[in-house]
C-alpha cells in the first residue's frame, strides 16, 4: 500500500470553451447545466457564456480548456489579456472573484452600478437574492470618495450590504463593509 499523500485536487468535472471578445462559450449542454448550477456564465441560445474571470477560475482549477476561434489552446495570459483588453482593474477583480469562490461564495457579476460582483450566502444561490455587492480596488490606488457614496447609496436602495474588497501590496485581499456614517 503506498503511503505516499498527493496534493492534487480532484477534478469536479472538465469542460472545453471557445475564446471570444465578450469571454468564452460553451455549448455542450451537459456541461452548460453543470456550470449554471452552481452559478458561472449566463445562458443565451442554448450557448453558456463565461465572464473572463469565471474562465480563469476555472481553467486554473483545472476543470476548463480554452482554444480561439482556429481550435488552438489557449492559456491562462492569453485570457487574462483579453480581460484586461476589456477591463483595466482584470488582475484585480479576478483575484477578489478567486478568493470569494475559494471560500465557498457563488459569485455573480455585478449590477452595473460601480460594483464588480453580487455575493450569495452560502447556500442562497437560486433561492435568495444576493446579501452583498462587492467593489473590488488596489491598495494606494485613489478612488473617488463621489462615486464610492454613489454606489453606496445604491447598494443601500437595493438593501445590499457594500464591501470594498482591497488588494494589498502582496495579492491578498482584505474586506471592509461600507456604510454611511451619520453625525447627529
Amino acid at each position: 500500500m503506498d503511503n505516499t499523500k498527493t496534493d492534487t485536487p480532484s477534478i469536479e468535472f472538465q469542460t472545453n470553451g471557445t475564446l471570444t471578445t465578450k469571454g468564452i462559450t460553451i455549448t455542450e449542454q451537459s456541461n452548460i447545466d453543470q456550470l449554471s448550477s452552481r452559478g458561472y456564465g449566463t445562458i443565451e441560445n442554448k450557448t453558456l457564456t463565461l465572464a473572463f474571470f469565471e474562465a480563469l477560475y476555472l481553467q486554473d482549477k483545472g476543470m476548463l480548456t480554452v482554444k480561439d476561434n482556429k481550435n488552438t489552446p489557449v492559456g491562462f495570459q492569453t485570457i487574462l489579456h483579453s480581460y484586461q483588453a476589456t477591463d483595466e482593474n482584470a488582475w484585480v477583480n479576478y483575484l477578489v472573484y478567486r478568493d470569494l469562490r475559494s471560500r465557498g461564495y457563488v459569485v455573480r457579476d455585478g449590477f452595473g452600478i460601480g460594483t464588480e460582483f453580487r455575493v450569495y450566502e452560502r447556500g442562497t444561490y437560486g433561492k435568495d437574492s444576493a446579501s452583498y455587492l462587492v467593489l473590488g480596488t488596489q491598495e494606494g490606488k485613489p478612488s473617488d470618495i463621489d462615486i464610492l457614496a454613489d454606489v453606496l447609496q445604491q447598494c443601500q436602495n437595493q438593501k445590499k450590504e457594500l464591501v470594498l474588497a482591497v488588494m494589498n501590496r502582496r495579492g491578498e485581499i482584505v474586506y471592509y463593509s461600507v456604510s454611511q456614517l451619520t453625525f447627529k
